[in-house]
């Protein structure tokens, strides 16, 4: 018996990707995420910003199916999620993560392929006897990733062991695997963390290409400049709740954002919120 084929529905011009409506999330007596309402639109790029420990990636875990939320729903083109991480990734959301997570002894291009796999449709039978249905679909499989890897800049390193390529590679590979997986919505968790301002320049170009191909794109940085460049929306969490939320040029110019990131003693009290004091302080 064959699994049936996975289709992945498609966003219609202008409507809402993702809709997380009073997302919260407790543990024990700790509420890391309290009430976020957050949405994505087809095609736009969304900043999450916010200081260390204001809940972003337990925040993300909860989009995306790691952690079952307390209480509140997420959905997707119109559709509630189940808190089960294959069944987002099928439904058409992908992320990276904060600590990349890639499989160190295999080869980059097989580390594409493992992503590939969720939009196969061979069964048990079929894939052990290598019948003509797996064949098909792992020379299509073989191929996209190849496409994958030359399309985040990899092209040269396919047949290279995970663990042995550098950082920046490593980063880029992580999103070709997510990629793989066909998403309408990209979540990526630190993309720039440790990267030098060219190798930070290359991850904007990327997003931007990512986008062009189709696919809404949600950022947690650290690094204001590159998110107010990147982002056309940003959302500051603070203490799990949100701050505040709008275009990178009102989150930038908010004092509260200003004062949750550098604090509003003596020194920062008249400090204009600019995107340099930012800067500083996120690298700080």
């Amino acid at each position: 018996m064959t699994a049936p084929a996975l289709q992945k529905s498609s966003p219609v011009a202008g409507q809402v990707v993702l809709d997380a409506t009073d997302v919260t999330m407790r543990f024990g007596g700790l509420v890391a995420v309290n009430k976020v309402n957050f949405s994505v639109n087809e095609g736009e790029i969304v900043g999450l910003i916010g200081p260390n420990g204001a809940g972003k990636t337990t925040f993300f875990n909860c989009l995306t199916g790691l952690y079952k939320p307390t209480s509140g729903t997420v959905r997707y083109l119109g559709k509630t999620l189940k808190p089960q991480p294959v069944a987002v990734t099928r439904a058409g959301v992908a992320r990276t993560f904060q600590n990349i997570r890639l499989f160190g002894n295999m080869s980059a291009l097989e580390n594409v392929m493992v992503g590939r796999y969720c939009r196969t449709s061979a069964g048990v039978l079929t894939s052990i006897l290598h019948g003509p249905r797996y064949r098909r679909e792992e020379k299509e499989t073989v191929e996209k990733s190849k496409e994958l890897l030359s399309f985040v800049g990899l092209t040269d390193v396919g047949d290279h062991l995970a663990r042995n390529l550098n950082y920046g590679d490593q980063r880029r590979l992580e999103i070709a695997r997510a990629l793989a997986t066909e998403p309408g919505l990209l979540l990526l968790d630190e993309p720039t963390a440790g990267m030098n301002p060219q190798e930070t320049g290359e991850a904007t170009d990327l997003i931007f290409a990512i986008r062009e191909r189709g696919v809404s794109v949600v950022v947690i940085e650290h690094d204001m400049r590159f998110i107010f460049r990147l982002c056309d929306r940003v959302t500051c969490l603070v203490r799990g709740e949100t701050l505040v939320e709008g275009t990178p040029a009102q989150v930038q110019s908010d004092e509260r954002v200003i004062e949750a990131y550098i604090g509003s003693g003596p020194t920062h009290a008249n400090k204009p919120a600019t995107e340099k004091s930012l800067d500083e302080e996120a690298g700080a």
